[in-house]
């Protein structure tokens, strides 16, 4: 079983750090390279033509199970978001050919500061790679050993599952751990998997045309964009893509640094919407570009300290008071930094690890290794004698994403992991789900009077029935059922009931019993008031000593006088719930 969150995440607020911890609100948002067949598919939200420099989110808002919609331009890459003087001629391109406006990684600037002595946790850091990661076995799964043969990797994104001592961290401070926790699709792969998705497509061939879809820039935590209509008020930070030759593909990056006067391995920023971008921290400010080439940087999570200015770190966790920035990233494969030695612990420098900028006094000065690949199970040449694995885009959480059960921990961590189940394989941890659902609804053989209403309880005088429906889950612990019954007559006092056993159903009123054994009524008395609705709940396991194991039928019972078989009452369909841990 996955432990709660450590106690140094939990005690962050009593200790003055509570800034530097949580999601304000989460809201996904990714881009796609070239090398993806999304490129000119009408967006979600306007069927805008996408482009590889454009930042897009799900339309469903948070990843779902498929099928889905096309993603939904969130930024766009043009005139009215990042203001790149040569998105207008890209629109509508099509895939698989460079068009000068890609971007390789972005950041809002306002990602959860990561404070010392803090370890990680299982969820923390996200991560996409690309078709040709390989990886290494390891638990648990689906990870990129089971989703790149699938061809069902490159549109993924992956999480860390392994708890971390704080950073810096050299190769195997951690026994290795990540697993695919946010799909392309959200569609079953070739090899069986099914987790939620963001609308992409797949699967992706490590070959050109590739088909599906290569995830490239990644920001999960605020500050919140509207979807498709809003930009950031810290504006947007971001690199364009470099000229590096990718050395298991052979392709060349695009230039679309160099198409806009800038290199792969500097840092951009778009304060306000139509730009243009300006520099804000040059790539040799980072540790790169010193090697006897251009670097092309990959990945970015920044806090930028509020000035503006690009004010470097010169030691890990100087970034805590905001006299310096934090920024973590990555470089492509085929980087010349790749191989050099880094400046915190001298190990060469692979395209896995999440760097920071170099360390004053430091091995070299190149960027400083801050969680070395192997850490997040990711090939490298130095452990290994493999091609390493490119980190394709990242984000660092301190909170989760969804977190249903309330434990600290992201679901689809807990499921993956096995702290939860989730046998619908729906992508909610099966304790936050209600075990059971409406029963007992009101057919003509069983209406009293004719007055039968299929959807829910027999007709009351609103010429519809009432319906009783579930939300939350079944859990004792969490406690979160509610139940609400809606349809109802306005301004009539009724109340809720259940028995362990369903029986009938018998005419009760104008109405049906369906509930019988041991009979609980809830109280007090409730009104449905202007808008003909009672809920109970939460609360209702603890307030009524329900137990695990037990099932419980629900119904609701109102008072209606002018009912169509003037009994005077009425009921709703019933609904059946079965209480898990």
């Amino acid at each position: 079983m996955q432990p709660l969150r450590t106690l140094p995440r939990l005690l962050a607020a009593s200790a003055g750090v509570a800034a530097l911890t949580g999601l304000a609100q989460a809201q996904y948002v990714f881009s796609v390279d070239f090398q993806s067949g999304s490129l000119s598919v009408p967006d979600g939200f306007g069927a805008v033509p996408i482009t590889e420099g454009d930042l897009l989110t799900a339309v469903t808002g948070l990843p779902a199970l498929g099928p889905l919609p096309a993603p939904g331009i969130d930024v766009s890459g043009g005139a009215t978001g990042l203001g790149l003087a040569l998105h207008a001629t890209c629109v509508g391109h099509p895939p698989y050919t460079p068009c000068g406006v890609e971007l390789d990684a972005v950041s809002f600037g306002k990602d959860t500061m990561v404070p010392p002595n803090f370890p990680i946790d299982p969820g923390d850091i996200w991560f996409s790679v690309d078709a040709y990661a390989a990886s290494f076995p390891q638990a648990p799964t689906p990870d990129i050993t089971t989703e790149g043969p699938c061809s069902d990797l490159a549109a993924d994104v992956l999480a860390s599952t392994s708890f971390m001592p704080p950073a810096p961290l050299p190769p195997f401070a951690a026994a290795p751990g990540h697993a695919a926790v946010v799909d392309g699709d959200g569609l079953a792969s070739a090899c069986g998997t099914v987790y939620p998705g963001v609308g992409l497509l797949e699967p992706t061939f490590a070959a050109v045309p590739q088909g599906g879809d290569n995830l490239d820039a990644l920001n999960i935590d605020g500050p919140p964009v509207a979807g498709g209509s809003g930009f950031p008020s810290t504006g947007v930070y971001f690199s364009l893509d470099g000229v590096v030759v990718h050395p298991f593909s052979g392709i060349a990056g695009t230039g679309s640094a160099a198409a806009h006067g800038f290199a792969g391995s500097d840092i951009l920023h778009s304060a306000a919407p139509g730009g243009p971008p300006a520099l804000w921290a040059p790539g040799p400010a980072l540790g790169l570009d010193i090697a006897g080439g251009l670097d092309d940087l990959d990945a970015l999570v920044i806090n930028e300290n509020g000035t503006g200015a690009y004010e470097p770190s010169t030691t890990p966790y100087d970034w805590v008071g905001g006299g310096t920035d934090m920024v973590l990233f990555s470089v492509r494969a085929g980087s010349p930094v790749i191989g050099m030695p880094d400046s915190i612990f001298g190990a060469a420098i692979e395209p896995g690890d999440i760097l920071i900028p170099p360390v004053a006094g430091g091995l070299s000065p190149f960027p400083g290794i801050f969680v070395a690949a192997e850490n997040l199970g990711l090939a490298t040449a130095r452990s290994f004698g493999l091609p390493g694995d490119d980190l394709n885009a990242l984000d660092w959480l301190q909170a989760p994403l969804t977190d249903c059960n309330g434990n600290g921990v992201d679901d689809s961590i807990d499921i993956v992991t096995g702290f939860s189940t989730d046998i619908n394989s729906n992508g909610v941890p099966d304790e936050c789900e209600i075990i059971g659902g409406p029963v007992c609804f009101c057919p003509a053989v069983d209406a009293p009077c004719g007055n039968d209403y299929l959807p829910g309880g027999c007709e009351n005088s609103t010429s519809v029935g009432a319906i009783l429906s579930g939300s939350g889950s079944g859990s004792v612990g969490l406690d979160n059922l509610v139940l609400t019954t809606t349809q109802l007559p306005i301004n009539k006092p009724g109340l809720y009931f259940s028995g362990t056993i369903l029986i009938g159903p018998f005419p009760f009123g104008d109405g049906l019993r369906c509930v019988g054994g041991n009979i609980l009524r809830y109280g007090p008395v409730l009104n449905s008031g202007l808008t003909g609705t009672m809920v109970l709940g939460p609360g209702i396991a603890t307030g009524y000593g329900l137990a695990v194991g037990d099932t419980h039928n629900f119904q609701c019972w109102y008072r209606d006088p002018m009912g169509p078989c003037l009994n005077g009452f009425n009921t709703s369909n019933a609904f059946s719930v079965t209480f898990t841990p």
